[in-house]
């Protein structure tokens, strides 16, 4: 398989981190659960941004080129392997994070915990705090972990590449659409569908949808975010009654001051407006004087 990026020894594992641009303030895209290639999944909106920033990805461990998790996927351990290896390649604060869809819990913990480094949050259809603790209560421990049981058998019968992996090809591999965009060269897309295979019946990302819960409770422990944030929402339909995606976002903003942009899109809307993503983005940066800090 083709490499790219960088990889980092942390702990018992290794770290792939892929970076481009420059300038002092890194913008460090965060993945979303089960992203099999973080490293291309994110391309369209940070190649449009590495003209000004400097741009990386964390590939965590059992994603992308990563190895896999040698530790617990706690909240904590999460945002710590990316600080190791962040700082291990010298990629130093300050940093913007920019965290997709679960990796909203790290990045609020981060932000909060070492809120000397990190100057703002741009969540690309972050998750939020108050929408996994209402799914919590809809979906008890016991049927979650059916959920994910039977997740992880339908991903190791997709892993033989057979009939049932090309009949849901739109809702796997293809999900966000980039195997059939023009944002990725033929040889990307090798690599990117390479990828999605090495690591779809990995166990970190079933363990993190385990954690789920409980990993939002400690992001909400460390309070709402103090940091300039930009929130660019979805109209995603989540099996929660007492609560929708945008409402959640809504509230959370609320309390944080935060800018909230809700959009009539999916959640892989960065792989289809990702020029109306970066014009939100580059403005708020330019607000907040962070696109001054060379």
């Amino acid at each position: 398989m083709k490499k790219y990026g960088i990889s980092a020894k942390v702990g018992n594992t290794e770290i792939n981190v892929y970076t481009e641009g420059s300038g002092t303030v890194t913008i460090i895209f965060m993945s979303g659960s089960g992203i099999g290639c973080p490293a291309l999944e994110y391309k369209p909106l940070y190649r449009r941004m590495s003209d000004k920033f400097r741009i990386a990805v964390v590939e965590k461990a059992g994603y992308g080129l990563s190895g896999s998790a040698e530790t617990q996927r706690t909240v904590e351990n999460l945002v710590e392997e990316s600080r190791a290896a962040l700082k291990s390649l010298n990629i130093l604060p300050p940093y913007i994070l920019a965290p997709h869809s679960y990796s909203g819990f790290e990045a609020i913990w981060w932000a909060n915990t070492y809120p000397e480094e990190v100057k703002a949050v741009l969540g690309v259809d972050m998750g939020f705090p108050n929408m996994m603790t209402a799914l919590g209560k809809e979906i008890p421990p016991e049927k979650k972990k059916a959920m994910v049981d039977k997740t992880r058998a339908l991903m190791q019968k997709i892993s033989k590449r057979g009939l049932l992996d090309k009949l849901l090809r739109n809702k796997t591999v293809n999900a966000s659409g980039l195997l059939k965009s023009n944002e990725l060269t033929d040889e990307e897309k090798k690599i990117y569908e390479e990828t999605y295979y090495k690591n779809v019946t990995s166990e970190a990302v079933f363990e993190e949808s385990i954690l789920a819960v409980e990993n939002a409770e400690k992001a909400d422990k460390t309070g709402y975010l103090t940091c300039p944030a930009c929130f660019v929402v979805s109209n995603m339909k989540v099996p929660v009654k007492a609560l929708s995606w945008q409402q959640a976002a809504k509230d959370y903003a609320e309390h944080c001051k935060a800018e909230i942009h809700l959009l009539n899109e999916d959640h892989f809307m960065y792989t289809k407006i990702p020029d109306k993503l970066t014009d939100i983005y580059l403005k708020f940066l330019h607000k907040h004087g962070l696109d001054k800090i060379r």
